[in-house]
């Protein structure tokens, strides 16, 4: 299905340079989409996107979405009909040191975005991606649904909330007809893979200390996430845009998605770097608490994602030992000094295993 969507389409896609953004490009040209990106700078170094050589292969564009001018300008120079919206200010911690360009990057942002497609006649599908944070979180132990209040105690979590408050007021005032753009939103998190070095992540964080034979410190074991690769919430963010482009609309204009893995895949932090420690030699770790800089972040944290089973036929496929094997692969080959190509190779040949252990397993949109 979402060959039939994506081939030859135009694709825009905000923060295209960061992991998620990278790898959902590489997806998209694989599928035979012509895509274009824009961002307002590479976030790590290194990068999937430098990598793998994603500027040749795709439109990129340095742009900052909080600049509306120039977002409007080059969406409507490039007539995307599909926009899949990362960019964002994406972590928990930076958010308490800068709360303004979070606020700014993730809500603003996201109106600018909006409106942009808003005034570009030739985007039939737009996806906005928020987080699982979004949330007003209160640690409880069911997996919180789309219907469920929005909220955060921390300036991320709360911008991503916002983010959302504005998707729905865009959707319910000027997406809500026939023959207009339609809208709709994927929140997911705590995904993992490789070509992630971001700051304050576990994964990049074993990844720097073990490829230098250092020690990891871990700052809270006992957090529980919805650990899950990043090719599962891609494919659901995959699967909202061809339902709308398709013209399958009724269950997901202006509707919100959960993407996360089963429960089995809910598990601490600890849990998720001791699996990771298996595939590393000379592995190693120190458990530091963080208990005193201020900069709090959910213990607890599902997602229920019946909506996503119910409307989409979608649901996650891989086993949590799957998915670590799969990120520690592609990280393996990175430090073992591989080429371009073969980091690309790589990174192709991930994404068709995916998709056919997707279709072996049962997915719609396969």
């Amino acid at each position: 299905m979402i060959q039939k969507a994506y081939r030859g389409k135009r694709v825009l896609i905000t923060g295209h340079t960061g992991f998620k953004g990278a790898w959902l490009s590489q997806w998209l040209l694989d599928l035979g989409a012509e895509v274009a990106g824009f961002s307002v700078d590479i976030p790590s170094n290194p990068s999937l996107f430098e990598v793998i050589g994603l500027e040749k292969r795709m439109r990129h564009k340095m742009g900052d979405i909080r600049d509306f001018e120039s977002t409007l300008k080059f969406i409507q120079e490039f007539k995307p009909q599909a926009v899949f919206h990362l960019a964002a200010q994406s972590l928990v911690r930076p958010s308490y040191d800068d709360p303004k360009a979070t606020f700014d990057v993730n809500v603003a942002g996201t109106v600018n975005v909006l409106e942009a497609v808003r005034r570009t006649p030739s985007v039939e599908a737009c996806v906005v991606v928020t987080s699982d944070k979004c949330y007003e979180n209160v640690e409880w132990e069911f997996g919180y649904r789309e219907t469920d209040p929005l909220g955060g105690k921390d300036p991320y979590s709360a911008s991503q909330g916002a983010a959302e408050i504005v998707l729905h007021s865009y959707a319910r005032s000027f997406f809500n007809k026939p023959g207009v753009t339609q809208i709709t939103s994927g929140r997911a998190g705590n995904v993992i893979v490789g070509v992630d070095w971001a700051t304050d992540r576990i994964v990049p964080d074993c990844v720097r200390a073990w490829s230098k034979k250092e020690k990891m410190t871990m700052r809270n074991p006992d957090a529980t996430r919805p650990w899950q690769l990043v090719l599962e919430p891609l494919s659901g963010y995959l699967t909202l845009g061809a339902n709308l482009l398709l013209g399958k609309t009724d269950q997901v204009s202006g509707q919100s998605f959960n993407f996360g893995p089963g429960v089995d895949s809910n598990l601490k932090v600890l849990r998720l770097v001791e699996e990771f420690q298996k595939t590393w030699d000379q592995a190693n770790y120190e458990i530091k608490r963080d208990e005193t800089s201020g900069k709090k972040e959910a213990k607890l944290l599902f997602l229920n994602c019946d909506r996503s089973f119910q409307r989409l036929g979608w649901k996650s496929i891989l086993t949590f030992p799957e998915t670590v094997t799969m990120t520690a692969q592609w990280y393996q080959q990175y430090y073992e000094k591989a080429s371009a190509q073969q980091m690309l190779d790589l990174t192709k040949q991930q994404i068709q295993k995916y998709m056919t252990l997707a279709r072996e397993r049962g997915q719609e949109w396969t």
